[in-house]
């Protein structure tokens, strides 16, 4: 793909990508999960979504790649058992201690934790993640705390900005959502169709406030 992975643009200091291109990004692959899991022959779970397996093209569309360890369920199947194990990190709970696959694993990894690395540009393997704090629990205390400014990549949203409110009130969306999808449980996570529905609503809202404010100027 021309401009190579997801993880070049957020862990490099020569690429960076603003929040309306990470949010298309967000978009992009919850669509490519929403076909894999609801409108295929058979249900596809990919296992293993992480930054390096989501690639750009030369429009910046994202795609989904690397399909080494997923996983063809027929119509009847629900869950699967595997000793294949996802990326460190990234992996749903029942995944790593159980080989348990499912829709709702594939959920976790990127709405989700990759959907919290899109918008902190923080690794869930970064040094500051151990035992006593994962990335799902650090921006959960900042949500609580009503403090979303504290983790959010910092090229996002700045107090300087004119858009500081609308940005973080967008941002503060898309990690709500991610919580969603990170339930311990399987079944009180939220499914693929509810994330495009969502996230297509959080990025609509702020493209018309963003208009609407360019428009006053």
């Amino acid at each position: 793909m021309p401009n190579g992975s997801l993880e070049k643009w957020l862990h490099s200091d020569k690429n960076c990508l603003d929040l309306v291109q990470r949010l298309q990004v967000a978009i992009d692959v919850a669509l490519a999960l929403e076909y894999l899991h609801h409108d295929h022959t058979y249900p596809v779970i990919h296992c293993d979504i992480k930054p390096s397996n989501v690639l750009l093209d030369a429009d910046m569309t994202a795609h989904v790649g690397d399909f080494g360890i997923a996983k063809l369920f027929d119509h009847d199947e629900a869950v699967v058992h595997t000793i294949a194990r996802g990326t460190i990190g990234y992996a749903a709970p029942e995944f790593g201690s159980e080989g348990t696959v499912s829709t709702m694993g594939d959920v976790y990894c990127y709405y989700g934790i990759l959907l919290l690395e899109t918008f902190t540009s923080k690794k869930p393997t970064d040094d500051m993640f151990n035992g006593e704090m994962s990335i799902k629990e650090w921006v959960g205390k900042a949500l609580n705390e009503n403090a979303i400014s504290v983790v959010v990549a910092s090229v996002l949203v700045s107090i300087e900005d004119g858009q500081f409110s609308a940005k973080l009130e967008c941002v503060t969306s898309v990690f709500e959502l991610a919580m969603k999808c990170l339930a311990f449980l399987p079944h009180e996570r939220i499914n693929m169709k509810q994330v495009v529905a969502a996230l297509q609503k959080i990025k609509a809202k702020f493209t018309v406030e963003d208009m609407q404010k360019k428009h006053r100027r």
